[in-house]
């Protein structure tokens, strides 16, 4: 599964720990996680790399998003990862 995650820092460059197979960073505070996990086992795990009362955002995303100016090589990411 896909996950969008948001969050207000700006400062978590992908977590390094946590129920994924990988994570692309696409802006300061936004990434991409794909996971088996759940969303509520991926969010607990990205808020716990979080200082307390850092707003978070996690997403499921039913397919790959579009999307201008996000981190390089990110589009090549998710065509490879989800034949679309």
């Amino acid at each position: 599964m896909l996950y969008l995650a948001w969050e207000e820092t700006g400062e978590l460059d992908g977590p390094v720990e946590g129920p994924w197979e990988e994570v692309v960073r696409l802006r300061p505070g936004l990434l991409l996680l794909d996971s088996p996990a759940t969303r509520s086992v991926v969010y607990h795990a990205v808020k716990h790399q979080l200082p307390e009362g850092t707003a978070l955002l996690v997403a499921p995303l039913a397919d790959a998003p579009k999307m201008k100016g996000m981190a390089e090589g990110t589009a090549a990411w998710l065509r490879d990862r989800r034949g679309s």
